[in-house]
C-alpha cells in the first residue's frame, strides 16, 4: 500500500543502512524484488499502493458526519452508536492478525487486492442494510479488508521497493491521510448533492474502492507473484516475534500514537467549541489537523529512513503533542490554529511508526510478522483511550484533566518510541525457528 540493486547487510553501519533503506534484504529473491523485471512498471505498482491507501479510512470517516441520519433511519440506539467508535480499532486488531498467514499462501498483493474487494463489498452493501445488525456486519466486512491492507501494504513496499522504503511509506501514508481528510470533508456536500440520502452518501465511496480494486487486479495479473512463504523466506515467516523487545516497543508506540490520534479526531471540535470557537470554525480547525498530515506524511518517512535511527523524530513529535495539548487546555480560543498545527504534527507519529516497521526487519516475511504484531496489539491498546477521555470530561465538566491525560500519555510514547527507533533488526534479537519438514 525503483531501482533495486543488491547490497550487503549494513546493520553495523546505521548511516549506510538508512541510505540504502534496507537494500535487498536477506532472503528476498531477485524475482521478488524485480517489480520491473516481469513487465510490471514500478509506477503502476506505486499508483496501486497509493490508490489502496486512499481507501483505508473513508469507510470510517465518511460515517461520522452522517451518523445521526443513519441512527434515525435504522433505529440505532445511542449505546450501539457509541460502540461504533471502537469497532474500527477492534476489527483492525482481530483481522490484521491473519494477514501474514494469508500473504505466505497467496502473496501480499493478492491479499491486498482481496482486501480492496472486501472494502467495496462492505461499503456498497451496507448502504442497502435495513437494520442495525446487518449494517454493523457489513461495516465489519469492509473493515476486515482495511485491516489486512493496513498490515500488508508496508510488506508490499518492503518486498518490491527495498531501497525506497522511506519515499514509498511516505506515498502510502500521505494517500491514507488524504483519504481520511477527503471523506471527512466532502461526505456531507456529496450526500446533499445526491438528494440528502445517507445511503447514497456512504455508498458512493465504493466507487473509490472500485478504482483501487481494478488497479490492484491489473497489478496482480501482471505480477503473478508468489506467497512470502517460499524457501528463501521461511526463516522470516517463523520468527518468534513475541520475544523481540523491539517488536513490543513498536506495538506500544503504535498503540499510544493511535490513542492520541483517535482521541484528538473525536474530541477536538468539542474542545474548541467549549472554548468559544464557533461550530464551523472548529470543523475547519479539525480539517487543519488532518491536512497537516498530508504533506508531512510524505516528507517524514524519507527523512526518517535516511538516519540510522529515528529517535530524534520520536522526541520532536512527542513534544509537539505535549505543547499542543497544554495550549488547548489553557488557551484553546487563543492562537487556535497554532495548537491545531502542533497536534497535527504530533499525529505524524503514525507514518513514523510505519517507517520503523519497514526498517526494523530484514525480509518482507519479517516485516509482515512485525507489522501484524505491532498494528494488531497497537490498535487493541488504543481502544480505551478515547472512551477514557470522554469519561474524564463527563466526570469533571472541563477539558483540563482529559488534556492532561493525553499530554501525559505522550511521555511513555516517547520512551517506548526511543526504544523502537534504535537502528537494529528484530532478526538480531530472536533467532528464526527451523522450518517445518517438507
Amino acid at each position: 500500500m525503483g531501482g533495486m540493486s543488491t547490497a550487503a547487510d549494513t546493520t553495523t553501519d546505521p548511516r549506510a543502512t538508512a541510505r540504502s533503506a534496507e537494500n535487498h534484504p536477506t532472503g528476498t529473491t531477485a524475482a521478488d524484488t524485480g517489480a520491473d523485471r516481469r513487465g510490471l512498471p514500478a509506477v503502476l505498482l506505486a499508483v496501486a499502493i497509493a490508490a489502496a491507501a486512499l481507501n483505508l479510512r473513508p469507510v470510517v470517516t465518511s460515517l461520522g458526519p452522517l451518523l445521526d441520519k443513519v441512527r434515525a433511519d435504522l433505529g440505532m440506539n445511542a449505546t450501539v452508536a457509541g460502540l461504533l467508535t471502537a469497532v474500527p480499532a477492534l476489527c483492525f486488531a482481530v483481522f490484521g492478525v491473519a494477514a501474514p498467514a494469508l500473504a505466505r499462501k497467496a502473496g501480499p498483493i493478492a491479499v491486498v487486492t482481496a482486501g480492496m474487494g472486501a472494502i467495496v463489498l462492505g461499503v456498497v452493501t451496507r448502504s442497502f442494510a435495513g437494520g442495525t445488525a446487518l449494517f454493523l456486519l457489513l461495516t465489519a466486512v469492509a473493515l476486515a479488508g482495511v485491516a489486512v491492507s493496513n498490515v500488508l501494504l508496508p510488506v508490499v513496499i518492503k518486498r518490491y521497493f527495498p531501497d525506497r522504503v522511506g519515499p514509498m511509506i511516505g506515498l502510502y501514508s500521505m494517500s491514507l491521510s488524504a483519504g481520511t481528510s477527503l471523506a471527512a470533508a466532502v461526505t456531507v456536500p456529496v450526500t446533499t448533492a445526491l438528494g440528502g440520502d445517507w445511503r447514497a452518501g456512504l455508498g458512493v465511496w465504493g466507487l473509490l474502492g472500485l478504482a483501487a480494486l481494478v488497479l490492484c487486479l491489473v497489478t496482480l495479473l501482471l505480477r503473478r507473484e508468489k506467497g512470502t512463504g517460499g524457501r528463501a523466506e521461511q526463516g522470516a515467516a517463523r520468527l518468534p516475534i513475541r520475544r523481540s523487545r523491539t517488536a513490543w516497543a513498536l506495538a506500544a508506540f503504535f498503540g499510544l500514537q493511535s490513542t492520541s490520534a483517535y482521541a484528538a479526531m473525536g474530541w477536538l471540535p468539542k474542545i474548541y467549541q467549549d472554548a468559544g470557537v464557533s461550530e464551523s470554525a472548529s470543523g475547519v480547525l479539525l480539517a487543519l489537523v488532518m491536512a497537516i498530515g498530508v504533506p508531512a506524511s510524505f516528507v517524514l518517512p524519507s527523512l526518517a529512513a535516511r538516519r540510522g535511527d529515528q529517535r530524534l523524530f520520536v522526541v520532536v513529535l512527542g513534544l509537539c503533542g505535549i505543547l499542543g495539548y497544554v495550549g488547548l487546555a489553557f488557551a484553546a480560543g487563543t492562537a487556535s490554529w497554532l495548537w491545531a498545527v502542533l497536534v497535527g504534527l504530533s499525529m505524524c507519529a503514525f507514518p513514523l511508526a510505519l517507517t520503523m516497521i519497514g526498517l526494523r526487519a530484514r525480509t518482507p516475511g519479517g516485516v509482515a510478522q512485525l507489522s501484524a504484531f505491532a498494528q494488531s496489539l497497537g490498535y487493541l491498546i488504543s481502544i480505551p483511550g478515547p472512551i477514557l477521555v470522554g469519561g474524564i470530561y463527563g466526570a469533571t465538566g472541563s477539558w483540563y484533566l482529559p488534556l492532561a491525560f493525553l499530554a501525559a500519555l505522550l511521555v511513555p510514547q516517547i520512551l517506548v518510541g526511543m526504544r523502537a527507533a534504535r537502528a537494529r533488526h528484530i532478526e538480531d534479537e530472536v533467532p528464526a525457528e527451523a522450518p517445518a519438514a517438507g
